[in-house]
Formats: C-alpha cells, sequence, structure tokens
C-alpha cells in the first residue's frame, strides 16, 4: 500500500536495491506493457529494478499494473451501445437510433451489433514517467500533508490515515505543529482511533474549543471543517473525560468560541454530559450552562458587526486589530465606509505580519484587479461538496492608489517572510505558472489522476478530437441497494460570449454540423456500464463556438456518494475511428465522482486556447423537470462563466515572491538550482509540497 500512496501521488516507487541482475527480457516486456498505459519508467527506476530477483520484479510488477489500470479507469470493460462508435452513430439512420433507444428504455437489452475490427491506435503518446523513490522522500511526502497550512483532499487524508494504522512509529511522519485547525481535528481522530494518541502529543494539538469540536466531529465520522452539521455519536466515558479535559484547558475565548457553532455544541453536550463532571471540569460546565440557558454574553463578533452597522470604521479597525486574518478579510468594506482609506490600509500594514499567507495572497490578487469589471464575483464555499456560487459583481471602484498601497503591503510582508526560509540559489519560474491557481482548498477535491485547483487551465495535448467517458456501477453501498442507476453523459458547446449553440447527450446522439457523437444512453448499470462522446475541435471552431462544458447528471437521482463507483475523463484522440474506442494510453484525466450531488462539471474545454479549466464542480439546485442536460443550462451557463473569469492567486505570483525573497532570478532553466515549471521541479500538482513548504 506504501508503494500505491506514493505512485498515485508523486509518480515514484520504492524499490529495494537488490544483488541480482534481472534479465533484460523481463524489464523490456514490462515496460512495453505499461506502455500500453501511457507511462515508463526512469533510468533511475530501471537500474534499481535490475538488481531485484525475477520474483521480486513479479511481485512489483503485478502490483504496479494493478495500480495503474485503477488509475486510468483501464481495470473495468467498456461495452458501449454502439460498439463501433463513433463512425458507427455518425452513418445510422434516425430511425435506427430511435427504434433502438426505445428497445433499450423498455427492455434494458443492448442492440446487437458485432464489434468490426479497428485499425490499431496510430496516435503518438507523451509517456508519463515513473520514477525511484526513496523512505524519505515518502515520509517527507506525508508530513508535508499533514502539516498543510490549507485543506487537504479526501485522497490525502484516506493516506494520511493509512500512515496512522499501519506504522507503529509515527514520530517521523508527525510535526510538532498542525497549522491548519480541519487538519488537527482529522488527525487527531485517527491517532484516537488507532489507539496511537499520545497525550503530550494532543494537548500541543488541541488548543481551542473549536479544536475540541472539530475532534468530536472527526471521532463520529462528520465534516471537520465545520460546513455541515454532524450526528454525534455515543462516546466511552473515557472520551468524555478526554474531550472535557481538552476543553477545560481550551484558551480564554472558550465561551465566545463555542458561541459560534451553539447548536452543536448544545447537542454534544447531551452526550458528554459536563455536569456529570462538574467538580473536575467546572469550566466546562458553566459554559454549557451559558450556552443552555441562553444567559447573556457579549461576543466579539456581536461588537464588530455593530459597528459595521453604523459605518464607524475606526471602532470595527480597532477591534479588528487583535484578529489580523479578520481584518483582512474585511479591509475591502472598511475602505468603501472610511473616509480616509489610506489611514486605514496603514492600520492594516500595523498588523499585516500577524495574517497567514493564503490570506495575505488573496487579498493581494483582490486588490491587483479590484477595479476590474468583471460580471461576476466567484466563491467556494467550505464543506466537503465542490460548489461555486457566482454574484453580480456591484463593488465600486476604489481609488488605485488605495489598491496599490494594499497590494504593496501584502507583497512587502511576504517576502520579509519567505526571506526567513532556507535560500533557494538560482531560481527559474516558468510563465505557463500563470495558469494554475494556488491550492488553498482541496477539502472537497475528487480523487484524480491529475488533481490540481479548481480554475486553473491545463494546455490540451495535441490531438483533433476530444472524448470525453463515464463508467459507472450499481449495487450495494452500505448494507442498501443503489437501484437502477442511470449516469448521463453530456457536452455543451458555447460560443466566446456564453451563447448556447449546441449539445450532446442521449436526446441528442450527433451533431453532423459539429461532427461530434454520443455512443448511446446505457440506463441501468449491473455490471457497469459506459457512455462516450467525441468532439471534433476544428468543426466547433469553424463555426463559432469556444467553450465545451462535460456534465455528468444522474438521470435515476442517485448522490454520486451513494453509487459504488462512478468516474469519468477524457482522452485526445487524432485518429477517433482507430484503435479501440478506450485506449488506455490516450487518457489524459480520470476523475472519481463521488460527491453528494447527482449533477457535476469535471471540466471546461477551451477549444480556441486549446486549454482545460479544471472545475471538478457539483451543481445542488435541481433542475426544472427530469436531471439531464437541458433542464441545467442556466447552472451550466453561469459555472461557466463563473470559472473562465475566475480571479485568484497564481502559482506564478507565488513562486515569483519566493524567487525574489530566497534567489536569484535566471532566464534559463537549465542554469537554475531551484525549477519552479509545468513539467519539471515544483510543479502544479506537487499540492503537498507547495502547501507544507511554499504557503508558510
Amino acid at each position: 500500500m506504501r508503494n500505491v500512496i506514493y505512485l498515485k501521488t508523486k509518480r515514484k516507487l520504492i524499490v529495494q536495491r537488490g544483488s541480482h541482475v534481472l534479465p533484460p527480457k523481463y524489464l523490456a516486456t514490462a515496460m512495453k506493457n505499461i506502455e500500453y498505459l501511457g507511462f515508463t519508467f526512469s533510468k533511475q527506476l530501471m537500474d534499481a529494478v535490475r538488481t531485484l530477483s525475477i520474483e521480486e520484479f513479479a511481485a512489483l510488477y503485478d502490483q504496479l499494473v494493478t495500480d495503474l489500470k485503477a488509475m486510468i479507469g483501464a481495470d473495468v470493460i467498456y461495452k458501449p451501445m454502439y460498439p463501433n462508435f463513433p463512425q458507427q452513430v455518425m452513418l445510422a439512420s434516425e430511425a435506427e437510433l430511435h427504434i433502438h433507444a426505445i428497445i433499450h428504455y423498455i427492455t434494458l437489452a443492448l442492440p446487437d451489433y458485432e464489434a468490426l475490427d479497428r485499425f490499431p491506435l496510430l496516435d503518438q503518446v507523451g509517456l508519463s514517467i515513473i520514477d525511484l523513490g526513496s523512505e524519505e522522500d515518502y515520509v517527507q511526502m506525508i508530513r508535508g500533508i499533514i502539516q498543510a497550512n490549507s485543506s487537504i483532499s479526501q485522497q490525502d487524508k484516506e493516506n494520511v490515515e493509512w500512515v496512522i494504522a499501519n506504522h507503529d512509529s509515527l514520530e517521523a511522519f508527525l510535526p510538532e505543529a498542525i497549522p491548519l485547525k480541519e487538519n488537527v481535528g482529522f488527525v487527531v481522530g485517527a491517532l484516537l482511533k488507532y489507539g496511537k494518541a499520545e497525550t503530550r502529543l494532543i494537548g500541543s494539538y488541541v488548543k481551542t474549543a473549536t479544536d475540541v469540536l472539530r475532534l468530536a466531529t472527526a471521532l463520529s465520522d462528520g465534516d471537520v471543517s465545520l460546513a455541515a452539521n454532524t450526528k454525534f455519536r455515543k462516546f466511552k466515558r473515557a472520551e468524555r473525560r478526554l474531550l472535557l479535559g481538552l476543553l477545560e484547558q481550551s484558551g480564554s475565548a472558550i465561551v465566545e468560541d463555542m458561541l459560534r457553532y451553539k447548536n452543536r455544541w448544545i447537542r454534544l453536550g447531551e452526550i458528554l454530559h459536563p455536569s456529570e463532571y462538574r467538580n473536575q471540569y467546572p469550566r466546562c460546565n458553566e459554559v454549557f450552562d451559558i450556552l443552555r440557558n441562553n444567559k447573556p454574553y457579549e461576543t466579539f463578533g456581536a461588537k464588530v458587526e455593530l459597528s459595521l452597522q453604523y459605518k464607524d470604521a475606526w471602532l470595527a479597525a480597532d477591534l479588528l486589530k487583535h484578529r489580523a486574518g479578520e481584518f483582512a478579510r474585511r479591509l475591502d468594506h472598511l475602505l468603501r465606509i472610511t473616509e480616509e482609506p489610506l489611514l486605514m490600509v496603514y492600520a492594516f500594514e500595523d498588523v499585516a505580519d500577524q495574517v497567514s499567507t493564503p490570506v495575505l495572497l488573496q487579498v493581494m490578487t483582490h486588490f491587483t484587479h479590484r477595479n476590474e469589471r468583471h460580471e461576476l464575483r466567484t466563491f467556494f464555499p467550505k464543506g466537503n461538496v465542490a460548489k461555486a456560487v457566482a454574484i453580480p459583481n456591484t463593488l465600486p471602484v476604489l481609488d488605485p492608489e488605495v489598491c496599490e498601497a494594499v497590494v504593496e503591503t501584502c507583497k512587502n510582508t511576504l517576502l520579509s517572510r519567505f526571506s526567513k526560509l532556507p535560500p533557494l540559489g538560482r531560481v527559474y519560474v516558468d510563465e505557463s505558472l500563470k495558469r494554475f491557481v494556488v491550492p488553498f482548498s482541496q477539502r472537497s477535491a475528487s480523487k484524480a489522476l491529475r488533481t490540481i485547483v479548481r480554475g486553473s487551465r491545463l494546455e490540451m495535448p495535441p490531438g483533433s478530437t476530444i472524448r470525453f467517458f463515464t463508467w459507472w456501477k450499481e449495487g450495494m453501498v452500505r448494507g442498501t441497494h443503489t437501484g437502477r442507476v442511470d449516469i448521463d453523459l453530456s457536452a455543451v458547446m458555447y460560443d466566446k460570449n456564453w451563447n448556447y449553440i449546441e449539445h450532446i447527450s442521449y436526446t441528442n446522439l450527433r451533431s453532423g454540423k459539429y461532427k461530434a457523437a454520443h455512443s448511446g444512453d446505457i440506463t441501468s448499470a449491473p455490471s457497469g456500464a459506459c457512455e462516450f462522446i467525441d468532439i471534433d475541435i476544428a468543426s466547433v471552431v469553424q463555426y463559432g463556438g469556444r467553450y465545451i462544458v462535460a456534465s455528468l447528471n444522474s438521470f435515476t437521482e442517485q448522490p454520486y456518494c451513494d453509487l459504488p463507483e462512478c468516474y469519468a475523463g477524457w482522452m485526445m484522440r487524432k485518429y477517433p475511428n482507430e484503435g479501440k474506442i478506450f485506449e488506455p494510453s490516450t487518457v489524459v484525466d480520470k476523475i472519481d465522482i463521488a460527491a453528494d450531488t447527482q449533477i457535476c462539471i469535471p471540466v471546461i474545454m477551451d477549444v480556441v486556447e486549446r486549454t482545460v479549466i479544471w472545475t471538478d464542480l457539483a451543481l445542488r439546485k435541481h433542475p426544472d423537470y427530469y436531471n439531464n442536460i437541458e433542464g441545467n443550462q442556466k447552472g451550466m451557463t453561469l459555472m461557466g462563466k463563473a470559472m473562465t473569469s475566475l480571479v485568484k492567486p497564481t502559482l506564478y505570483d507565488l513562486f515569483k515572491l519566493h524567487a525574489a525573497a530566497r534567489g536569484q532570478e535566471t532566464e534559463r532553466e537549465d542554469d537554475a538550482q531551484t525549477v519552479f515549471s509545468v513539467k519539471r521541479g515544483v510543479t502544479p500538482f506537487d499540492t503537498g509540497t507547495i502547501l507544507s513548504e511554499y504557503v508558510v
């Protein structure tokens, strides 16, 4: 499992060098086989593998192939409704397509077509390199995830939990401090779950009442971001004493912390029974009494809101200087209601060094683009479901001098902070990193072949045809059968102004004008089912198209989290009628769909700029009637506009600051000691490294 985690996260393997000489034919055969899956070995990995015995190599190879197939979706059988897709769909008559669809809807049977021989794949595919790793790098990878200064993905949580469960000694993995409170609750919860929690360690991690609430939430398998309510389980007496003991020693702001989540604390108190321990934990008993009986208590938040209500900017600033992060988040509001905005910037400057790096980067980016007239402002609410909220941009214009002063304050604070980190030497920063967003929040990121941040733009590989695919299965989940599951794959085309021009779905299997085709609507998946969509890029551009939005709709209305398996992805094909319909080596991305939603938008394609906009979003609102692409046009268009006009801090901005503070920039990548680029050095896919070493 260690190498499974390492492979998925960093495309590396740990291989203990042996004293054997592996016959060349074994290595050559293995590498030829994994080329079919789109991967190859680095020279360092080949050298290490050559020292293994045949038995050791066979075990390594068998596990590697199993893992690679699962990563790209090549571990299942793809049987589309029309096995000779796409040509078969494009050449069939309307009557033939209609009759087969009706028969399938009535009987669930697929048409009886023979799969014809296809010409072998001619596409030249760039291979992903699997490198040789080390125990030290693996440990640092896990440690970096734990001490990330931002929320981590579900995949990262599962990896960390496996490490906690399966390593006797955790000293090397656990840092002295965990900066993000969400991660505190999750990690301490896992330590307690597997009986590996030391009192000293827990005490150093859990410091506030909200930390205790997150821990109770983690122990109840809830959402540690606290964005959603949790049904707390019954705790054992020892667990109750632990939670109350940690709460008793929380900071001086215990009452205010607990009032933020008043109703949850009242429910938790009904399980913890603090009155039973009133002599041992008198402070806890007193605070729960305030919450249960609604005793008056003026909070910091109430004072700030009252000052803002009366537009007393300086009273609010005086309060907020004791909570610098909140000051930063409310700075735009303060600047809008004060008559002396530059003085307000100077007040913020006094506390800027107390603001976290993620918040400073976001404030800097916000004020850099503050007066640009974007149609929408887009936010990603906290929680485990990947939602986006887009609202009209009605912010009034601010004095450019004021905006520039805020930007300089943030920039200078970050430069000062980064300058205290180890030097980087000569640094190369790839301009292509302007297309990649800094990974501030990954809690709702889906498991994927390549995990990057929403709004980031990937370069589209060479090829003429985009092939979207999905695979899903119905069956037993947590002791209950899903019933029939019908997942619909759709693609909608828009022009540069987001005006609808065409869609491909089960309601419209093909478009001659845009050279697009759907492989056929399958409505049940007892053994798994698949759907494909092909879209010719040149024809879309020729007739004024620019954006293609891929979407997945649960027609039978099961949330994706209640399915045994469901994923989507896309390939780039040069000759769509050649090679198999599903060619593993042509898979560019695969994303597991497991959110508590019925509508998912994995990617948006900008076919004019040939970029892929990573969205990984859920639409939570119910459509007008059926859950299909036609019923979600408004939501699709809004999300498309929001994601293509997103203004967020980029990796280029972040790494340029590090280069200025810690090294000397060079224009030649080959001259650099530290490289930040899309393919070499620190890349956008090294999320753990970025969060733990550069967003600090």
